[in-house]
């Protein structure tokens, strides 16, 4: 962790990690005399490494001429299609007319994809199947090409249905040596966005990949690259085309170290530093395999929207031999909107890539976090996919695998029990001492049986529970499942119960909130809410006519207005939140009534943002 830590500047990035003058001012008054920028925001801009120059600092990273040179997708395709690195046909022009784009589209053919020239992380991109739809995408990138990256320019390539994302890494010092450290796999990807990535990228003929080395190797040494960067290729059938060259750290750049044995950012720091590499490609051997997780805050099941808020628990699996732990946040932090929704990373090593998958679903399965939705279960089920382990995953694997996201729980009994129990011991809670009277919790009635009933909440079914004390023991009666006799205790570190049922022993994880109780099973959490049946029969259902904003945002496009008719799945609105774009579709077919928010407005977590009806009639 570093010594100090400098306030840039309000939340919002343009207000703080995007101001160059901040920054620099952070740095000129801690008395630094280099900025490393590390793997977004300011890490791929010039004018960034320019100004840290002009100030005396040194950069660490490759020369601001080669970000320059690198950072246009168009200028980039171009140079690579001279130097004879295979690329997609499309269209790379300086004109930049939506007419001009719309004819090049038209030329092209579809499926296309419109990416924005200056930009990365895959955000802004835009997939076209159809003529019709090529004017709201091209909208829509440069919508986004402008307010995220400062360029409007956008470029347009033909469209590969199913291809894998193959990467390889480099490193160059300024003394002319230029190495690759192998390949990586970043297929399985959402929006774009890499969710798990592995090295070396399998299933590849040792002359492809050898191929793939030498050809990342001339797009470094056409443009002088210095430090570490990433070239990254579409691969098909044993072919490839150039996409891009990442001209900073990579986020999984934690797959290369663990099969290397290299830590890439001391070799950033010591080529910064005017050091020569020290050893040479023939030094270079991997040793097995490592696979990265992504930990974000997000909900799968609701097509991967980012969730913000108060962490209340996160517990990280303890670090290994096979399973390195890179934390971004920790118990009581607050995840906000203003950023990307990356929490931290889990990476799985082993001799074999199913040995390195192994050791990343035992971390997942190990993890713990109550407070925002995760795609922690998402990732261990992805890892467990039949199409994942006896196979090649492609860029589709997300889309190929929408059970992946919606996989209902059912609790057993025992589950059932110690969530109720959690709640009639209070377990974790109350102030009062073991000594008292009134700590002992048997449900004692005088005249009456000694028993309580409760009522849980799982996944939308409902369960009546009985408990009854017997002595040292808890009988637990529901008519869904069988009737169990168990005993609950604290284990040894108190995060969670030992629980016996019969002659079965098991150790729940578990974690109270309120009328909440979460426990888990494997790496999926569970989630059980105490219902008070005084609740029943005031709540009402939520309703579809009424669509709400799921985190705060910025209104960025309003493309309907009041009276309109719209269809089911019409855009109705679209909101940026944590460096995404979001659209606001209709449930169903009807007329818009109200529009709660204009365009550039701020909207909260729970807001009303459309009225839709189904009726004709408008109120004024």
């Amino acid at each position: 962790l570093a010594d100090e830590a400098w306030r840039l500047g309000p939340a919002p990035a343009r207000d703080s990690y995007l101001s160059i003058d901040a920054i620099l001012a952070a740095a000129a008054g801690a008395r630094a005399d280099a900025i490393h920028p590390g793997y977004g925001f300011l890490s791929e801009s010039a004018p960034f490494a320019e100004a840290c120059v002009a100030r005396g600092l040194c950069f660490v990273g490759p020369p601001a001429e080669v970000i320059t040179a690198m950072g246009s997708k168009i200028a980039a395709k171009r140079a690579m299609a001279v130097a004879g690195v295979p690329v997609l046909p499309g269209y790379q022009g300086d004109e930049q007319s939506l007419e001009r784009l719309r004819d090049a589209a038209r030329e092209l053919g579809f499926p296309l994809i419109i990416k924005p020239s200056g930009g990365g992380g895959g955000k802004g991109m835009q997939i076209v199947t159809r003529a019709d739809e090529l004017e709201a995408a091209l909208e829509g990138a440069r919508r986004l090409a402008a307010s995220a990256f400062k360029d409007p320019s956008l470029l347009i390539e033909r469209y590969l249905p199913s291809p894998r994302h193959v990467e390889v890494q480099v490193l160059c010092d300024a003394h002319g040596h230029a190495l690759h450290l192998g390949t990586r796999d970043c297929s399985v990807q959402r929006r774009h966005q890499k969710l798990l990535e592995e090295a070396p990228a399998p299933d590849i003929a040792p002359a492809v990949r050898e191929r793939l080395h030498q050809a990342a190797l001339s797009v470094a040494r056409a443009v002088g690259y210095v430090s570490a960067g990433t070239v990254e290729f579409l691969y098909a059938d044993g072919e490839f085309w150039f996409m891009e060259m990442n001209t900073r750290l990579q986020v999984e750049h934690t797959v290369t170290e663990r099969i290397f044995g290299l830590d890439l950012v001391e070799w950033q720091l010591r080529i910064a530093a005017g050091e020569p590499l020290s050893f040479t490609q023939a030094d270079l051997s991997a040793n097995g395999s490592a696979v990265e997780a992504r930990l974000c805050a997000e909900d799968p099941g609701r097509d991967f929207t980012p969730s913000a808020g108060r962490i209340d628990w996160l517990r990280w699996p303890q670090e290994s031999p096979g399973l390195r732990v890179d934390a971004g946040f920790d118990g009581g932090d607050e995840v906000p909107s203003h950023y990307d929704s990356l929490l931290g990373k889990l990476i799985g090593h082993g001799t074999d890539r199913r040995g390195a998958v192994a050791a990343l679903l035992q971390g997942l399965q190990m993890l713990r976090i109550v407070g925002v939705d995760t795609n922690a279960a998402w990732l261990a089920a992805a890892l467990k996919s039949p199409d994942f382990v006896d196979r090649v995953p492609t860029t589709r694997f997300v889309a190929d695998h929408p059970e992946l996201a919606v996989e209902p729980v059912t609790p057993d009994v025992g589950e059932l029990a110690v969530a109720a129990l959690s709640v009639v011991l209070d377990l974790g809670g109350g102030a009062i001492t073991d000594d008292s009277p009134w700590a002992v919790r048997d449900a004692f009635r005088i005249n009456q049986a000694a028993m309580q009933k409760l009522t849980l909440r799982v996944d939308g079914s409902t369960y009546q529970l009985e408990l009854a004390a017997q002595g040292a023991l808890w009988r637990v009666h529901t008519e869904a499942l069988e009737d169990c006799v168990l005993n609950v205790a604290p284990d040894r570190d108190g995060s969670g119960l030992d629980v016996r049922i019969g002659t079965v022993r098991r150790r729940l994880d578990w974690w109270r909130s309120g009328r909440h109780v979460f426990l888990w099973r494997g790496a999926r959490r569970i989630d059980l809410e105490l219902l008070d049946p005084r609740q029943g029969a005031v709540l009402a259902p939520a309703h579809d006519d009424v669509l709400i904003a799921r985190l705060p945002g910025t209104v960025v496009a309003t493309p309907v207005s009041v009276g309109q008719r719209v269809e089911a799945g019409a855009t109705l609105l679209v909101v940026e939140a944590m460096k995404m774009e979001h659209a606001i579709r209709a449930p169903h077919a009807g007329v818009v009534a109200r529009v709660h928010f204009a365009l550039g407005e701020r909207v909260t977590e729970g807001a009303v943002l459309i009225d839709l009806t189904e009726n004709t009639a408008i109120e004024g």
